[in-house]
């Protein structure tokens, strides 16, 4: 008998299910606490909790993650250096990263160099920077029609500094050089994280004898190798959410349902209609950024299980940052309960996000590189038993300074302890695994400030949670309506209730505590699901075996010139150059279009073979179509462009309920298709 292993690795549980290969019956599965900063900690414990028996013969592992979400949305990344190559206009509030540079440089639209690339320019922002940024990324102009300016300067830096460089045309073949930028620059800020937790799970799997083929879901729902994971993790983004997806789907049998997943750090809204995951022609929306990197269609909000509840002249706000509950410290720090009950609360006037009645601070372990002499001194004060702003004002004998204190937080220095959701939930006894007496205080502290009752914290705490997650589906599910109206709509004694006629699947821990709120806010069929706590786990193994590439012919024009041409014939009188194929592996030219398209169609089926034989496929469980979308001007004559598109089919390694896995596999595969037309070409 032979089993596959789901991991998923969150901000705050890491979960694992084993599914029988034959039927796909989940036969176990387990849920314990993500180990801060380092991952791997948690993921042997999810191994080790599992039946020794199943885990022995264990031949496939696949992975998911929202640790690089979670980064996105607490603006924890690492420090990056931004290389900008090109003729760029940054808006005037600056490019969002504190080290970067605009160079000369780029390409046309058909891939010709516009200016040669300012290498010394290159080399000197790498040399000044490279000892305070962790990775680099650079985007250039029409990088997606001829990337080699990207590859250039990534040579260059790796040559000089020997750290890592993420290239626009790496994650996206799309047109607007100044999002891809944007993209690159937010992804570079993952690649140590990515690194280290494929890894660490490479080592685990590997050091218990497991022969397994081992996996990586990424953000679209399709698979990859995890060699090719660690040489281009960035591809592993947002794959939690789309497990979290094709897990619900999985899980409820429903071919069309929208899922709502509350983890410690998020809330995810996507969807699934019949049987076809919707996919964003532009990326990921995350804590706001808009990404490039193709991804599900989905939402996500900074608010979870684990979310920071702070409050500032009389009002209560719900993160955005994620903390250690209050319950959760009770149980892991000795001796923090009786700190909790004797730590003194800071004065009304300082109350900001991190300086609260309930918050503590402790060190995560992680060595410090470079520290300005204010977090220093600070650091020193904060050790391995959790200290209360008032404890570190006390010690230093003066006011520490707020900004200092969370740069240790960004830096990963410095962890959190705080009341959540999940403190909330324990208060009125939805939820009961940790110490709840901690929880009571975290409340009775937050009631003080507020003028009201523990109790009534507790409830306001759960109820504006549930309205954030009928927010964000309504607000997925709308189109046209900001976010801000949809909150006011669901706001005060006379809210509107919404309609949703598609079910609405709830995942998470104890996201069952939701479900009656959420009922309130919205008339639909929202189902929590057996193995709801673990969806993503369960989706990591069932979504995966698909593969698709788009490839970009363009046809190259000369006007013909001369003597007493009139403008309609400049405009009409054109001969064919040569035509452009624009590939994620570069730029290529032909002098006949069928040549153009067989190169197109072939490179396109290479991509896809090696693809899928780093996810474990052989040539043989590999079905490819190709399809192609055509622009033409006139009938009969050959396209002005054409959008070559090859999706390959993994043939599925876990066999499960014919209706579920291979049909929907299949589906959104068509889904990716399209039958020849016209499009547009900008």
């Amino acid at each position: 008998m032979q089993y596959s292993l789901g991991i998923d690795a969150g901000g705050t549980f890491t979960d694992g299910v084993i599914i029988r290969d034959s039927d796909g019956v989940i036969l176990d599965a387990t849920k314990v606490l993500t180990t801060y900063p380092d991952p791997i900690g948690g993921i042997k414990k999810v191994i080790d909790n599992l039946n020794p028996d199943y885990v022995n013969d264990i031949k496939l592992v696949s992975v998911s993650t929202t640790l690089s979400t979670n980064t996105i949305l607490e603006d924890t990344g690492f420090p990056v250096g931004v290389i900008l190559v090109g003729d760029y206009v940054i808006p005037k509030e600056g490019f969002p990263a504190p080290y970067y540079v605009r160079l000369s440089g780029g390409h046309t639209s058909n891939g010709e160099e516009a200016a040669p690339l300012d290498e010394d320019g290159v080399k000197q922002f790498a040399l000044e920077v490279k000892d305070h940024v962790a990775a680099f990324s650079v985007s250039s102009f029409f990088s997606n029609r001829n990337s080699e300016h990207e590859l250039r300067v990534k040579h260059i830096i790796r040559e000089l500094t020997g750290l890592p460089v993420v290239c626009g045309h790496e994650l996206s073949q799309e047109v607007g050089a100044y999002d891809r930028a944007i993209t690159a620059y937010l992804n570079a800020q993952l690649l140590p994280i990515t690194h280290k937790f494929i890894q660490s799970i490479m080592q685990d799997i590997k050091s218990r004898g497991i022969d397994a083929n081992l996996l990586m879901l990424k953000c679209d729902g399709s698979v990859v190798g995890m060699e090719e994971a660690l040489e281009r993790p960035i591809e592993s983004i947002f794959s939690g959410p789309a497990a979290s997806l094709v897990g619900a789907a999985f899980l409820t049998k429903y071919d069309t349902c929208v899922m709502v997943d509350v983890g410690g750090t998020s809330t995810d809204v996507a969807l699934i209609r019949n049987g076809v995951p919707e996919l964003s022609d532009q990326g990921a929306i995350v804590g706001g950024w808009k990404t490039m990197v193709k991804a599900i269609r989905m939402e996500t909000s900074a608010t979870g299980g684990d979310s920071h509840v702070w409050v500032e002249e009389q009002r209560f706000h719900i993160g955005p940052r994620r903390v250690i509950p209050l319950c959760r410290a009770a149980v892991e720090y000795n001796g923090f309960l009786e700190r909790l009950k004797g730590s003194k609360s800071p004065s009304r006037k300082l109350l900001c996000e991190n300086v609260q009645p309930t918050k503590f601070f402790v060190r995560t372990g992680l060595r410090p590189l470079e520290l300005t002499r204010t977090e220093d001194e600070i650091y020193d004060v904060i050790q391995g038993i959790p200290v209360s702003y008032v404890d570190i004002f006390q010690q230093l004998k003066k006011q520490p300074s707020v900004r200092a204190l969370d740069s240790l937080i960004q830096k990963r220095l410095v962890q959190s302890i705080g009341f959540t959701p999940t403190d909330a939930l324990h208060v009125i006894g939805d939820f009961r695994k940790w110490e709840t007496e901690a929880s009571l205080i975290g409340a009775e502290r937050l009631a003080k400030q507020l003028r009201v009752s523990k109790e009534e914290v507790a409830v306001m705490v759960k109820q504006k949670v549930a309205k954030n997650m009928a927010s964000d589906l309504v607000s997925y599910l709308v189109d046209g309506i900001p976010q801000s109206v949809v909150d006011q709509m669901l706001a005060g004694d006379n809210y509107t209730r919404f309609k949703v006629e598609t079910p609405v699947v709830l995942l998470g821990g104890p996201v069952i505590a939701y479900k009656e709120e959420m009922e309130k806010l919205i008339d639909a069929n929202i189902v929590v699901p057996e193995h709801a706590s673990v969806g993503n786990a369960v989706g990591s193994l069932v979504g995966k075996g698909i593969k698709r590439v788009e490839i970009l012919i363009k046809r190259d024009f000369a006007p013909i010139t001369g003597v007493n041409v009139t403008d309609e014939e400049l405009k009409n009188a054109k001969e064919v150059i040569s035509y452009f194929v624009f590939t994620p592996e570069g730029r290529s030219i032909f002098q006949e279009y069928m040549e153009a398209f067989d190169f197109a169609r072939n490179t396109g089926k290479k991509i896809i073979m090696d693809y899928m034989k780093a996810a474990g496929y052989s040539k043989d469980e590999v079905e490819i179509e190709v399809t192609k979308k055509d622009l033409m001007v006139r009938e009969g004559e050959e396209p002005v462009e054409s959008k070559i598109i090859v999706v390959g089919i993994g043939t599925s390694k876990l066999v499960v309920e014919k209706d579920v896995i291979p049909d929907y596999m299949r589906k959104k595969a068509i889904s990716s298709r399209s039958a020849e037309g016209s499009y547009s070409g900008k």
